[in-house]
């Protein structure tokens, strides 16, 4: 809260002293964002809901295959507020969404986000803190930062300081089921919509990696950089080998070569692998030790984070405060309705993935989702928050479960 240290004389500007001593002026006229900030700031109920949409088709990458994906809403009232974010995850993360709302952010001042995302953290010690506990509360955290924005009126990139008004997307899909001519296809739409870079998956038949990344490569004609993501797929030397046969096939990214948790594995592939490959992982962090550990074991070249897992925006933004410390570029994992925002607000930030799965759900499901023009992200900033509403009549189709909390 910010304390008034001068007279406020109305129909005027004010001069406020913070606590930390520095001065602002502020517009207190009729009307103004100081008049209309809200009085009532307490969290007073929550709804969880679950979503399962199938995909377009069945789905694979390098370890795993797949043909639906699950969204888990949040959204929290304070007052005449509601704030609205998700998380991809599973079902069951939406009973810790309901638990943690319950006994750790009800009646909660929505400006104490640091506080509530320590109690949380707190209060899950026993359940195990990575994976779908950490999905839980990223979409909570998520949420406590859309409702702040909105209670302001102001778009979240706003509250967060804007360092940019727009970011680079990469088309992200590439699926090993997709035949030569459903790869080839969708590549092919991406560069002719702009976008600098794509990205296939590799690894589920290492054999024929080769003859569909030439097909790409035809196929883009030089209009993007081709990057490749194996999921984890690989023991480290022969994660290097194919980093070797990807570069002299064109491509500049190797994704998840090896497991993340096998940092040791992924500083071999780094420090070995042609100049031309840049090696990235992160999507796996849970908390922001997990960025701490791969960066100390200097294995990637481009940080990865994702908002909708590592604990929310909160642990996201320390995720690009390390970056700056060590010099790396940050890239957001999939999201992008949630990740334009943060990217834009973040100076270390390169781009945003614009994986197929998850803009398809986003559009379907929420109004105000951000769409790629031109290969670029852009948070509408004429919304406040991160600008969603959920399309309640597309939506209920595919729910699955739905909790209120109060």
């Amino acid at each position: 809260m910010l304390r008034l240290f001068a007279p406020r004389i109305p129909g005027t500007f004010t001069t406020l002293r913070l606590g930390n001593g520095a001065v602002c002026t502020v517009d207190t006229r009729p009307g103004s964002s100081l008049q209309r900030m809200p009085h009532d700031t307490r969290v007073s109920s929550g709804l969880v809901e679950t979503f399962t949409i199938p995909t377009s088709t069945p789905e694979s990458d390098g370890t795993a295959s797949w043909d639906s994906t699950t969204v888990v809403v949040v959204q929290l009232t304070a007052g005449a507020h509601t704030g609205l974010a998700y998380t991809y995850t599973y079902e069951a993360a939406a009973d810790i969404c309901a638990y943690l709302i319950h006994k750790e952010v009800l009646s909660k001042d929505v400006h104490f986000i640091p506080k509530i995302h320590l109690d949380m953290d707190r209060a899950v010690r026993n359940m195990g803190r990575p994976g779908l506990v950490s999905c839980a509360i990223a979409a909570i955290d998520n949420c406590l930062w859309d409702l702040k924005a909105r209670m302001l009126g102001l778009p979240l990139l706003q509250l967060l300081g804007a360092a940019r008004d727009q970011i680079a997307a990469y088309g992200s899909g590439g699926f090993t089921s997709y035949t030569d001519k459903e790869l080839i296809e969708q590549v092919s739409n991406w560069a002719e919509e702009g976008f600098s870079c794509v990205k296939m998956k590799v690894g589920r038949d290492p054999h024929r990696d080769p003859h569909r990344i030439k097909e790409v490569q035809k196929a883009l004609g030089g209009r993007a950089k081709l990057y490749v993501d194996a999921n984890g797929a690989f023991h480290p030397k022969t994660a290097l080998e194919k980093s070797r046969e990807y570069a002299d096939l064109g491509a500049v990214w190797f994704e998840e070569p090896v497991s993340s948790d096998d940092r040791s594995g992924l500083n071999f592939v780094r420090e070995h692998c042609p100049p031309r490959i840049c090696v990235a992982a992160g999507e796996y962090a849970y908390v922001p030790d997990d960025f701490r550990l791969l960066i100390q074991a200097e294995a990637v070249d481009v940080l990865q984070a994702d908002g909708t897992r590592c604990g929310g925006i909160s642990n996201f933004l320390e995720a690009a405060g390390a970056c700056e410390m060590f010099h790396l570029p940050l890239s957001a994992h999939t999201s992008p309705s949630l990740h334009a925002t943060l990217c834009c607000a973040l100076t270390p930030a390169m781009n945003v993935e614009y994986f197929y799965d998850h803009y398809r759900i986003e559009s379907m499901i929420f109004d105000g989702a951000v769409l790629a023009r031109k290969g670029m992200l852009a948070p509408d900033q004429t919304r406040p928050g991160l600008g969603l509403q959920l399309k309640e009549l597309d939506a209920a189709k595919f729910r699955v479960s739905r909790k209120t909390v109060s």
